[in-house]
């Protein structure tokens, strides 16, 4: 897989920075449900990426989600995590909602109540590679 996510320093007229978080989302009551949508996912990341301020990286795992996210310092983690979490549930309740049934009996809901958020500092491309797929 190709990660869009460059792990150089950006530059603004006053600043210089390099800010990138590690996200993960638990699927709600950890059902293991992600894999047979896990193609929907990908294009889901696409989409939001390109209408967001910020580069996303992901990868899955059985009943969590995975992020490798770069940012700027105007955008607030809590911001992406509810542009995230809106957008994959909105999207998926809407493409999946017979699925989505079967495990959640029609609470439009995908996702526990909070997330996890670590930043990352300036690593390789490699290195994050690594980490967001050994996970699981």
């Amino acid at each position: 897989m190709y990660f869009l996510v460059n792990t150089k320093y950006e530059t603004r007229n006053h600043s210089k920075f390099l800010l990138m978080y590690h996200v993960i989302f638990v699927c709600k009551y950890q059902k293991v449900i992600l894999e047979p949508i896990s193609e929907e996912l990908k294009q889901i990341r696409i989409d939001i990426s390109k209408e967001s301020n910020f580069e996303i990286l992901m990868e899955t795992d059985k009943d969590r989600i995975h992020f490798l996210i770069k940012s700027e310092p105007k955008v607030s983690v809590l911001s992406i995590v509810r542009k995230l979490k809106q957008g994959y549930t909105n999207r998926l309740w809407k493409t999946q909602k017979e699925y989505l049934k079967k495990y959640y009996w029609g609470e439009n809901t995908l996702w526990s109540d909070g997330y996890f958020a670590s930043t990352i500092g300036n690593v390789s491309k490699e290195a994050a590679e690594y980490y967001i797929r050994n996970q699981g």
